[in-house]
């Protein structure tokens, strides 16, 4: 019986090792590659895409992306430090908020169904502490989350969202920075390494054909432990200001109470029972857990079928036991209870 327990358990933290392991994959700069884009449509509906407001075919792709359930932000050009050319109504620090408010109300419009945003370029937008803050005074105005793509390692995204309710997380990985199909397979085995270690991560990629190609390949065979999200399956609640993050973190200290030492199990009747209460409270669903309950709980069924059987044998130990425990002070009969219990890009790692 004793070489089930540590089954068990390891099976147990197995199971709650594959659940943890999340990847979410966002395709960007959608809208102008139709071939390509259509093939991510047939991808699990998992990867989300990201759409630019101005793109020729970024609603005919959000209403396609829609109809799969398919996560969709809208991917908002925001002004870079380089000089190169830039999208219409792209986003720059020195605008005024009503002039953001306008383009993103304009975004909205152009791509439906949008649940999140995340930004086009942008490192010259995103470093600024003000621009963010327009941005994210509009975006609490329309419950839309924030995917930052950290295109610059002082984005000041997260902390230009403090005082909003706009929910911010933050790229881990870029997949397709050299456009090749190795490339892109190595960049998605780091995101899942990643996930693996931290419990998620996150990867953005481009309608790119190597990018397709690579992506087609290894979701195929995505292993085992890691699962396929959306982005917005990763939103938690968070704190609205540093001092509030500060205050969580002190009551955390504070209501952690020590744990009480339970009981060992004396016998493998005991065993038996703590391991089926472990199960039940956990509710795993495995094959090798619910073949061990089943076991379990055939010999407590047997268990209970010997106890009815030799309990008038009992009775007279039992009678003799309680005229003892009757002549005991109150202090022996604690005693008694409790001493069977005694238990003494460079930015690519964000």
């Amino acid at each position: 019986m004793l070489f089930w327990i540590p089954l068990f358990f390891t099976t147990l933290l197995f199971t709650l090792n594959v659940q943890a392991a999340r990847l979410a994959i966002v395709i960007d700069d959608v809208g102008y590659r139709v071939n390509e884009e259509n093939k991510i449509l047939q991808m699990p509906v998992a990867v989300s895409i990201a759409i630019l407001p101005d793109s020729p075919h970024g609603r005919k792709m959000a209403e396609k992306a829609h109809q799969q359930g398919r996560e969709i932000l809208i991917h908002l050009p925001m002004a870079p430090l380089s000089k190169q050319p830039l999208e219409k109504n792209t986003l720059h620090p020195a605008m005024s908020g009503e002039e953001i408010g306008r383009i993103i109300q304009d975004a909205i419009q152009k791509v439906p169904y949008a649940v999140g945003m995340n930004n086009h370029m942008g490192s010259a937008m995103t470093s600024s502490l003000k621009g963010m803050e327009k941005v994210m005074q509009v975006l609490s105005q329309h419950h839309l989350y924030f995917l930052d793509s950290v295109t610059i390692g002082n984005t000041q995204v997260s902390k230009a969202a403090l005082g909003t309710t706009v929910p911010v997380i933050r790229r881990n990985v870029f997949l397709d920075n050299v456009q090749t199909e190795a490339e892109t397979r190595h960049q998605l085995n780091r995101a899942i390494t990643l996930a693996r270690k931290k419990g998620f991560a996150i990867a953005i990629g481009h309608p790119h054909p190597t990018t397709v190609r690579a992506l087609q390949q290894t979701l195929a065979t995505l292993p085992s432990d890691i699962e396929l999200v959306t982005p917005g399956m990763l939103l938690s609640p968070i704190p609205a200001h540093k001092n509030e993050i500060q205050n969580v973190r002190q009551t955390e200290r504070k209501c952690v109470k020590p744990r009480k030492s339970e009981a060992t199990p004396a016998t493998q009747l005991d065993y038996l029972k703590m391991l089926a209460k472990t199960l039940a409270d956990n509710a795993v669903n495995n094959v090798i857990v619910n073949t061990l309950n089943q076991h379990i709980q055939r010999l407590l069924g047997n268990n209970q079928k010997q106890e009815a059987t030799s309990i008038s044998g009992k009775s007279a130990i039992s009678q003799t036991t309680e005229d003892k425990t009757a002549g005991e002070t109150q202090s022996q009969k604690k005693e008694n209870q409790t001493g069977a219990h005694k238990n003494t890009d460079t930015c690519s790692d964000f």
